[in-house]
């Protein structure tokens, strides 16, 4: 399986890339290693201070949001994490015996009084702003007069097979590599390809009906039925595949597909033992 990446189909986080030289089954492993085996950092643990809150003036205001703290505590766990893998570990592996510390565990403090709305950008990490969640604008509660809510919540590091919120990946998808070809010697220019076709492939150059976009086929044939003159041929290979994906933000899109292609390493070498083991 080869990977083909090109600098203008990439951003921080998304990114499209070739695959040639693969089965679908092998891209499908890439796709499912993509959702479910690529760590993350996400808040797990919410811890509530119940009672009356006083501000620095004196006023008082109850622990309390129109929503039941679990609610709360669910969408706190959905907001992006910055995440560093190179400095974090899963925590139950780590060396501090399960407990909490620096190398497995971002600590966060919650403190608003309403009238106001709470949003991630009110995530104050204890670790520093390297931790501050990029998306400032997720809403996570309405707070009326007289409420507040003071929370510390600890993230912690997982993968999409343990819960959603540690799924660093989404729009995880493929399709086959299409080839649109044009005879010329049939083509009468006549245009009802183009105003078929629901992803712009085709569109009149230098006065000529040409092929603009390759990649954006989606195979549907439309434009090969609405050719009257039989010009238009739509091919796929079932050995190159397109990929594309995006990130929610706590990972590169490119460190993403890196560790993903790492786990894929690690569960065929894991195989290849096993089948090793029955052999002998």
């Amino acid at each position: 399986m080869q990977i083909k990446l090109s600098k203008d189909q990439e951003t921080e986080t998304w990114i499209k890339f070739l695959i040639t030289d693969a089965s679908p089954e092998k891209v499908n492993a890439l796709r499912r290693a993509l959702i479910m085996d690529v760590p993350k950092m996400a808040i797990d643990d919410v811890e509530f201070l119940l009672g009356s809150i006083r501000d620095e003036d004196g006023n008082e205001y109850e622990s309390v949001s129109p929503v039941f703290d679990e609610i709360v505590a669910h969408r706190l766990g959905l907001v992006p994490i910055p995440t560093d893998l190179e400095l974090f570990g899963f925590r139950d592996q780590c060396s501090c015996g399960g407990e909490g510390c620096p190398s497995c565990t971002i600590m966060y403090k919650l403190e608003k009084r309403g009238p106001c709305e709470v949003y991630s950008g009110d995530l104050d990490s204890l670790g520093g702003d390297a931790y501050r969640p990029k998306d400032e604008l997720i809403p996570i509660v309405r707070l009326g007069d007289r409420q507040g809510i003071l929370a510390y919540a600890t993230a912690e590091l997982g993968t999409g097979r343990m819960h959603a919120k540690w799924q660093a990946t989404h729009g995880v998808g493929y399709k086959y590599l299409p080839k649109v070809t044009i005879d010329r010697s049939k083509c009468d220019n006549g245009g009802s390809c183009i105003r078929v076709c629901p992803a712009h492939v085709m569109a009149y150059k230098e006065r000529e009906v040409q092929v603009v976009d390759n990649d954006a086929c989606i195979l549907c044939q439309d434009c090969v039925e609405a050719c009257r003159t039989g010009a238009i041929k739509v091919e796929s290979s079932d050995r190159s595949f397109i990929f594309e994906f995006e990130t929610d933000g706590s990972l590169s899109a490119r460190t993403a597909l890196i560790k993903a292609l790492e786990s894929l390493e690690r569960t065929f070498d894991d195989f290849r033992e096993k089948v090793a083991s029955l052999e002998g």
